[in-house]
């Protein structure tokens, strides 16, 4: 069970809190990977605020039942309305908070065998926080927790308490709505807290635990913007310390940005300033220079993505170089050993093997073959304004700088078009096109444009 129905409010963010993203994943994304990890029966979200802009973004995960707050009364009322998929079923329900974004599938696991170890009817993680503010603080008696009070409602000497509640439980689910049933609303928020069933399973002499997480972090909240990058800090720390494990050079981790599901081969270099997106892989020996920014792309080994470059969805094989300031759009595939150049702009074009466009040029819905050459200023006009139409370039095709073509368009292996030409019409294997205006020179002209001038 996992509660995501807040609405944040600190975040001031029209977006529901558990949509911002780190590292790649929304901050939901991440608890239910951990969820899903631990392979249970079923995974309950409870929404609320922004309810259907959470399920639209899990709309791929087709096996997640939800559950709906509609008014926000607290988290006892929120786990009171999943009574409909659990009341009467045996077994332990895990409740994650939907905010909680670091928690560890091994802590899970922790928790829940503490849980059947002491065949508790509540089990709790908790922590030690040196600075508790803000968190609900555990209370024992004799060394057993009896109760779990909110910052809000603490004593002086409760206050001092380092020992706080994660809001991440187990319970035994036969006795669990009964109790819940038994939550008041007497506290200074008027809502149903959900730590109050720890008070009533000890009136009800019902055994209960805790298991005390070492790394405080894991149950962090996200509940403001600062926090959010706080976390991502975090986060992104994890991903680069496991990269360079994995063999992957790191020049400058603090300004390396890779996101959870990208995979990067060993001795692949990475320069400051990079950012590698989605489901990007990388390959090995390949080097990626600053400024660069991969999303979702596959990237062959020894591949040189210099600075500035862009690539997203496409495919770049082995041995290809790109850029500097070049734009592979989606859709697209760099051939191996083929050339990008600076400032030349792909999309949907698949790049034969060695192919080679180096200078300032946009290539749009095309195929070039192997070993073609593209010149300098070479713009291929794939829209009519109402459809885009194919530009198929031959293999050792050269197209000489400044060129026009105009597609739909076919270019056969080995033809060569003239520098500044505009090109309409297919050319034949082997064949030289020349389709420009020929050249006239006017002797005198400019003297006697100067002598008019003079009047």
């Amino acid at each position: 069970m996992i509660l995501a129905a807040g609405k944040g409010t600190r975040m001031k963010s029209q977006l529901p809190k558990v949509l911002h993203k780190i590292g790649g994943l929304t901050i939901i994304e991440r608890v239910i990977r951990t969820a899903a990890a631990l392979q249970p029966a079923s995974i309950n979200l409870v929404v609320g605020h922004g309810a259907d802009a959470v399920k639209q973004s899990l709309a791929k995960r087709s096996t997640l039942k939800f559950v709906t707050q509609e008014q926000q009364l607290g988290t006892g009322h929120a786990l009171l309305q999943t009574r409909p998929n659990l009341e009467g079923k045996k077994g332990t329900v895990v409740l994650l908070s939907g905010d909680a974004p670091l928690l560890t599938v091994d802590s899970v696991k922790a928790l829940l065998a503490a849980h059947e170890e002491a065949a508790a009817a509540a089990t709790v993680i908790t922590a030690i926080f040196p600075r508790p503010f803000g968190y609900g603080r555990i209370v024992r008696t004799n060394g057993k927790i009896s109760k779990i009070v909110e910052e809000r409602d603490t004593t002086s000497a409760q206050k001092a308490i380092t020992e706080i509640n994660s809001g991440i439980y187990a319970f035994d689910l036969p006795p669990l709505f009964a109790a819940l049933d038994s939550i008041g609303t007497a506290n200074k928020q008027g809502e149903y807290y959900l730590p109050d069933l720890v008070a009533i399973y000890r009136k009800q002499r019902k055994p209960l635990a805790t298991w005390t997480v070492e790394r405080g972090d894991e149950i962090r909240g996200i509940n403001s913007r600062n926090e959010l990058a706080e976390v991502t800090t975090m986060v992104r720390q994890q991903k680069n310390e496991e990269l360079m494990a994995a063999g992957v050079t790191l020049i400058d981790p603090a300004t390396t940005y890779v996101d959870a599901d990208v995979v990067i081969g060993p001795d692949t270099v990475i320069h400051p300033c990079v950012f590698i997106e989605g489901s990007t892989k990388i390959g090995a020996a390949c080097e990626i220079q600053s400024g660069a920014r991969i999303v979702n792309s596959t990237i062959g080994d020894r591949v040189c993505v210099r600075n500035h470059t862009v690539v997203t969805d496409s495919t770049v094989e082995a041995g290809a170089l790109l850029g500097p300031f070049a734009h592979v759009r989606p859709g697209s595939t760099v051939g191996e050993d083929a050339h990008v150049g600076n400032f030349v702009e792909l999309k949907k074009t698949q790049m034969g093997k060695g192919a080679k466009a180096n200078h300032l040029a946009y290539l749009g819905d095309s195929t070039i073959g192997e070993k073609a050459n593209i010149g300098a200023g070479t713009i291929f006009c794939n829209y009519d304004g109402e459809k885009k139409h194919q530009t198929v370039i031959g293999a050792g095709v050269f197209v000489g700088s400044n060129s026009t073509l105009v597609a739909p368009v076919t270019l056969a292996d080995g033809s060569y078009i003239a520098a500044g030409s505009a090109v309409t019409t297919d050319v034949p294997a082997g064949a030289l096109a020349i389709a420009r205006a020929r050249q006239e020179n006017k002797d005198g002209w400019v003297e006697r444009k100067r002598q008019k001038a003079k009047g």
